[in-house]
């Protein structure tokens, strides 16, 4: 605890003062993406004198479950001299999966370095950091969003507790030091939070007003504790979580996204190992309490991990155990568990996310679905991946403030009545790829008009590298039946799918992220001509293929690029469909006025799956990523078509073994023309 101690008492010391009015703006308009006359404001009351100069922890704090299951809390109190202010206060809270104890010692470290003056100038220092030409550019992508606030509103940074609120950090069950078996997203998990935040607002030091908030896994957790609607709960801000777990990348089209799952897996079961060393710190251990803890972890040290062995080494559905069948199994709990209902999300939610994110593919969904008005929620979506979502330059001049201002304005309305003109904020901000930041007035933009694009076998005279380049058009040219032959391969390490699906690890070789031209050595690539005019992409996108498989199953991967005059050629969106589970959810399912279709769901349910003919074409509608571009004039769409895509997506072994891994062929037909739906503002030309 002296170590703990010693951190908390170099934390910044400052005056107290009042909240800093907001410039008044018109009642009949949202601002632009930078705030406006607010941003002002809003930074002034992150970066000004606080009410409190210090935090008075209290440590290891057990809450009782109605099963008798004990979950551990740490809780930091905001202090002044020393001594934890008096009062009740609103409270934010985060449900930890990875274990408390590591995140407030990086709560402690940020709020020393800040103590010290030194947080803001390394920041910015490392913000600043560009050095273009030395092959690993993509490590300045991640660098240069160090001063955009983006850590301080993943870490529940201290300064919070220093303007006021109470934070509450919890380890979910069966993670961390908390009791019982871990839910991964299930029932009893979101039944906890809501436990939790009824706790909370029981407590003498709480006024009732309690925010969630988190990153990633604890961003989805946030996101989890709306499903029972506690009534203390008023607030959310949930920096890059997902509403669906299984349709972001447990499942996505078949292809399970092992790159992430496995390692993650891995990581959140060990960490779940270490003891309750804080409760001895601070003289808290309970012999009984750490005993039932161990006796938790014998009996699952390593959740869900069997599940995935067993997937990847079962060749038959009789091999498959009945917890792994759950996973092929819409109806069983654990996959109703890794969708959550945001139609039950009933206070003011503010997401940040990104197109290539893990979980970018839900976001824009998860937005338009939430039954709130647009003053009570909010969308950033970068350029990025999960490594900071792309958020470099936020806080600067025209740009969208700093995440941790965004946050603290967000809870200060909601939780506190405090009218600073944060539910003013325009209500979606989106990075174009392509172009620059924008508000957008909705998702799809409106102006945007579902066209088809035809694959044909006119060359493009574009892509002499790929396995085959074709033309794409408006109209089908396609005379002939041609069939197109594409094998399995590993090229796919290099491309912005493995980035997306390590988080953005492989994003520092701008030669694989920046540029998918290594990758189509291995794939089929169909080329529009060049555009005149800026033309905007904005919208999920379905891309149509008639194939033909030489076994009993299949694995398709489609890309939507922007193909620029030197011939780069920059992924923009991605999807996948095993062949076998290509059955669609027509009621879950979109289509656009012509009928077809522009976001497929399907059933992914192992009693449909329709393995293949040898030899018979079978249509597959592809469901590709959603995404908000731009092709600047002179720049090309292109839609690549690969048989794999690993690592980001590894169909299990029944999958595999039906497959054979063997060469898959596109069939470019006259009467059943494989085209993809775009929905473009404007025209693309032949």
């Amino acid at each position: 605890m002296g170590f703990l101690k010693g951190l908390v008492a170099v934390s910044v010391a400052l005056a107290c003062t009042p909240f800093l009015a907001p410039t008044a703006l018109s009642d009949a308009a949202f601002t632009g993406i930078d705030g406006d006359g607010y941003a002002a404001g809003w930074t002034a009351a992150v970066d000004g004198p606080q009410p409190y100069n210090g935090v008075a922890p209290d440590l290891a704090v057990p809450i009782t479950m109605d099963d008798g299951t004990v979950l551990k809390a740490d809780i930091i109190h905001p202090a002044q001299n020393g001594r934890m202010a008096d009062g009740r206060r609103p409270v934010v809270l985060q449900m930890q999966g990875y274990g408390k104890l590591p995140m407030l010692v990086g709560q402690a470290v940020l709020s020393a370095a800040d103590g010290l003056g030194i947080k803001q100038p390394l920041e910015n220092w490392v913000g600043s950091l560009n050095l273009p030409g030395v092959a690993l550019d993509g490590i300045f992508d991640i660098t240069r969003q160090a001063d955009a606030g983006a850590i301080e509103a993943a870490l529940q940074d201290w300064k919070l507790a220093n303007a006021g609120y109470t934070l509450v950090q919890v380890d979910i069950r069966g993670t961390g030091t908390s009791g019982g078996v871990w839910q991964t997203f299930g029932d009893r998990e979101k039944q906890d939070i809501a436990e939790v935040i009824d706790w909370i607002t029981q407590q003498p030091w709480s006024d009732g007003n309690v925010g969630t908030m988190g990153i990633s896994f604890t961003a989805i957790s946030a996101l989890e504790a709306t499903d029972r609607m506690p009534p203390g709960l008023k607030s959310v801000f949930a920096y890059e979580g997902s509403g669906d777990i299984f349709g972001d990348i447990a499942g996505t089209g078949g292809g399970i996204g092992a790159g992430f799952l496995v390692p993650w897996l891995l990581g959140v079961n060990a960490l779940k190992m270490i003891p309750d060393i804080t409760s001895i710190l601070v003289g808290k251990f309970d012999p009984a309490q750490q005993l039932q803890w161990l006796k938790d972890r014998i009996a699952d040290p390593l959740t869900l991990v069997d599940m995935v062995v067993n997937g990847y080494t079962a060749t038959s559905v009789d091999q498959l155990t009945a917890r792994t069948k759950q996973l092929v199994d819409p109806n069983s709990p654990l996959r109703k568990g890794l969708k959550a209902d945001v139609t039950h999300i009933r206070v003011p939610t503010f997401m940040v996310g990104a197109w290539f994110d893990i979980f970018g593919t839900t976001p824009t969904d998860t937005f338009n679905a939430i039954p709130l008005p647009e003053d009570q929620k909010k969308l950033i979506m970068g350029d990025g991946y999960h490594l900071g979502s792309g958020v470099a330059g936020f806080g600067h001049p025209g740009m969208p403030p700093r995440l941790d201002v965004l946050q603290r304005a967000w809870f200060d309305h909601w939780l506190r009545g405090i009218d600073n003109g944060i539910d003013r904020y325009t209500p979606l901000v989106v990075k174009q790829q392509g172009g620059g930041w924008t508000d957008a007035p909705e998702f799809p933009r409106s102006e945007a008009v579902y066209r088809r694009l035809y694959f044909d076998d006119i060359p493009s005279g574009t892509s002499p590298g790929s396995r085959y380049d074709g033309g794409l058009s408006e109209n089908s040219r396609q005379a002939a039946v041609n069939d197109l032959t594409v094998a399995p391969g590993l090229a796919s390490l290099c491309s912005r799918d493995a980035a997306r699906i390590t988080a953005g690890a492989t994003s520092i070789i701008q030669a694989c992220t920046g540029d998918s031209r290594i990758w189509e050595t291995e794939g089929l690539t169909f080329t529009s001509g060049p555009v005149a005019t800026p033309t905007t992409i904005s919208g999920p996108i379905n891309v149509h293929l008639n194939v033909v498989e030489d076994a009993a199953d299949g694995y398709w991967v489609t890309t939507v690029n922007d193909v620029a005059p030197n011939g780069d050629s920059q992924e923009i969106a991605t999807g996948q469909l095993v062949a076998s589970v290509r059955q669609i959810d027509e009621d879950a399912s979109k289509k656009s006025p012509n009928g077809d279709y522009t976001e497929p769901h399907y059933f992914l349910d192992l009693a449909k799956r329709e393995q293949t003919i040898p030899g018979v074409p079978v249509t597959l509608d592809v469901a590709v990523t959603p995404i908000d571009a731009v092709l600047q004039p002179g720049h090309r769409l292109r839609i690549d078509v690969y048989a794999s895509n690993f690592p980001k997506g590894l169909p299990p072994m029944i999958i595999l073994a039906d497959s054979g891994l063997k060469p898959q062929h596109l069939r470019l037909d006259p009467d059943a023309p494989s085209w993809a739906n775009v929905p473009v503002i404007g025209s693309i030309p032949d």
